[in-house]
Parts: structure tokens; C-alpha cells; sequence
């Protein structure tokens, strides 16, 4: 993992998780997001690219230095830096984000472009937490539809989360 230097925020309005990233670009808009939103992005690794890629910097633009940016080596590393249940994004969840009652600073924990969540992992974090922190987004049934972009899901669901919550930090 690369060594960053990159601001605290002492309380963000979400922890964005996400599980083994693997386009640049995806994860340079997220950054963006987490910048303009409060957010502290944590990537979990391995990562499908370098993080100083220049997709990367460049879909994340002069925001990536204002990044309050965390990297972890795997997900237990990650859990144990990062308090509560959260939220977990699978589209096998009956629940959606409307279902859901965001709290300031819970975690938004999303699965990597290519795949999602594992099997595995879904049933390990259902077992731990309940079936209730397991959220999707809500869309029409379509066969040609199987997800949407990572970058527009985690904005979407940040989004959502900071209209329940009402955040108080000048958005």
C-alpha cells in the first residue's frame, strides 16, 4: 500500500467502503464525492490498480489531495478500524436504500465493479449483523440491467444517507 498524506475528518458524515476496487476512474469520481459530501473513503485491498495512477488522480481531480483517504491490507483489517454494522450494498439484499435508517457515520460498504460482494463474505457479514444491513438499490426488473457504476451507486446512496440524516455540515 502507498503512504498518502491526507486530512482527518475528525467526524465524516460516512465511512465509504470499498472492497477491492478495480477501475481507477471509478474510485478517483468516489473520492470526489467523498470530498464534497464529508466522507472518509477507506479502499480495501488488493486494488486493481496502483492508487497513483494517473485515472485515478485524474477522474479525481485536484480533490485527491483533500481525500480523507484510509487504506487497508484486507477486510478484517478494515472492520477493526471502522465502528458499527454499517451498511452492506448487494443486489441479493430484499431490502432497499429507502428501507434503510442511515446514522452519521455509519459505514457504506460496496462490493468491487466486476463481481459485487461474495457469496461468502454477504453470508459472513448477514450472520454478524442481520439480514437488515443488507441494502440494494432499487431498480426496475430489466434482463439487460444487472447494476449500476460503482462511482453512481456509492453517490446515490451517500446522497440518500445525508437526506435521513439532515447533516449539519453546510450541504
Amino acid at each position: 500500500m502507498s503512504e498518502h498524506l491526507h486530512p482527518r475528518l475528525e467526524r465524516p458524515n460516512f465511512e465509504i467502503v470499498l472492497l477491492e476496487p478495480e477501475i481507477p476512474n471509478n474510485t478517483g469520481n468516489i473520492g470526489r464525492t467523498a470530498v464534497a459530501t464529508g466522507c472518509r473513503l477507506h479502499l480495501v485491498h488488493p486494488l486493481g490498480f496502483d492508487i497513483d495512477d494517473k485515472a485515478v488522480k485524474r477522474a479525481g481531480l485536484d480533490y485527491w489531495k483533500h481525500i480523507d483517504l484510509q487504506e487497508h491490507p484486507d477486510w478484517d483489517s478494515c472492520d477493526a478500524a471502522t465502528d458499527g454494522p454499517g451498511w452492506l450494498l448487494t443486489k441479493h439484499a430484499d431490502r432497499t436504500i429507502w428501507d434503510a435508517d442511515f446514522k452519521p457515520g455509519d459505514r457504506l460498504i460496496f462490493g468491487k465493479e466486476s463481481a459485487g460482494v461474495g457469496e461468502d463474505f454477504r453470508r459472513r457479514f448477514s450472520e454478524r449483523h442481520g439480514d437488515d444491513r443488507l441494502i440494494r438499490l432499487p431498480m426496475i426488473p430489466h434482463p439487460g440491467i444487472r447494476s449500476l457504476n460503482l462511482s453512481t451507486s456509492v453517490a446515490t446512496v451517500v446522497y440518500e444517507g445525508l437526506r435521513q440524516t439532515r447533516s449539519n455540515t453546510g450541504l
